[in-house]
């Protein structure tokens, strides 16, 4: 039996104390199966899904272990989700949330499960229909137009986070990251990181953020008309500048090109998709939002991923990383953080 089995079949949560909400809350009758599958395991929160003969859903838990005292806080992915119900940001339906069971293992949320496929390869990208590739994409774009133009105040949100001095305290938190995860000296990466903080974008709008709008975070439906059927992983989500979220969309829409990316495919590098300038356009034109320092959102994109991988080579080179596939990552470093400072403005 492999680690993830292990996991799945001893299900790190009260499993009886969750069978007796499903059964209260959807007649789940007492003789049903519920099997228990892990999807998604790690240092982010694990994702389980419960099914019984006639429906699933998605239990969502922090990670196993010592966590930091504000990560993984599953308060703030029912709240964001909670309040964008029935809005034009798909998003699943929480059936149940308890943020203080002890005899369940801990808080923990379920939520209905949605079909759909999540394109996370350049094989996935490859193998969506040509003619739906653009179609797709502008859906993707849309729920980000959506998500940073609701009014987080009227949906309850206004606690959410802090928009005021959000990037400041985002270009000193990465710094500070680096600082401490660096395993060689990084001239260039250290360059980029001060120059981010001394050309802070003069005007900034504030909206609720993803913090981690990636494609492999979507349910799409792909057909005739494909669809965005639910937006996944709320985690990072905050109050902030939404443009960091469009910064992110170029990284992994085109930002990767002619770097191997051991986190997904890039989309632009396959026919039919539409640029990142074709979606920035459709994105300023459905929002309203001022775009000209755009430019400054990618480079953070780039810093903060080149500080990220830093971090993983550091585990690396300290014997700290489980599988195959990390001794490339340091090499990724460099030409992401150069490309940074090529999209300075």
């Amino acid at each position: 039996m492999n680690q993830v089995d292990e996991i799945a079949r001893s299900a790190p949560f009260n499993l009886a104390h969750v069978r007796s909400k499903l059964e209260e809350l959807f007649e789940l009758d007492p003789s049903d199966e519920l099997a228990v599958r892990l999807l998604a395991g790690g240092r982010s929160n694990l994702t389980f899904e419960l099914a019984s003969p006639n429906r699933k859903w998605i239990l969502r838990r922090p990670p196993i272990g010592h966590r930091l005292e504000t990560a993984h806080d599953m308060q703030r992915e029912v709240a964001v989700q909670r309040a964008l119900a029935n809005s034009p940001v798909p998003v699943p339906r929480i059936v149940y949330a308890d943020d203080a069971a002890p005899d369940a293992g801990g808080s923990f949320y379920i939520m209905d499960k949605i079909e759909g496929e999540v394109l996370r390869t350049d094989s996935d990208f490859s193998e969506v229909d040509p003619t739906q590739r653009a179609a797709l994409s502008y859906q993707y774009i849309d729920c980000l137009s959506a998500l940073h133009t609701r009014d987080y105040d009227s949906l309850g949100l206004t606690t959410f986070g802090r928009p005021a001095g959000f990037l400041e305290r985002q270009v000193r938190r990465w710094r500070k990251q680096l600082a401490a995860s660096k395993s060689r000296e990084l001239p260039v990466l250290e360059e980029l990181g001060r120059r981010l903080g001394e050309q802070l974008p003069q005007h900034s709008e504030a909206s609720i953020v993803h913090g981690d709008f990636r494609f492999d975070n979507m349910i799409a439906r792909i057909g005739e008309q494909p669809t965005i059927a639910a937006v996944l992983d709320w985690e990072m989500s905050t109050l902030g500048d939404p443009l960091t979220d469009l910064g992110l969309v170029h990284l992994f829409w085109s930002g990767w090109e002619g770097i191997t990316n051991p986190i997904a495919g890039t989309p632009s590098t396959h026919p039919g998709y539409p640029s990142f300038d074709d979606l920035v356009e459709r994105y300023a034109r459905t929002t309203g939002f001022d775009v000209s320092e755009l430019s400054w959102y990618s480079s953070f994109a780039f810093y903060k991923m080149a500080v990220i991988l830093e971090g993983i080579h550091l585990r690396f080179v300290n014997g700290e990383t489980v599988g195959d596939g990390f001794d490339d990552i340091g090499s990724m470093v460099q030409p992401l953080a150069e490309r940074g400072f090529a999209a300075l403005p």
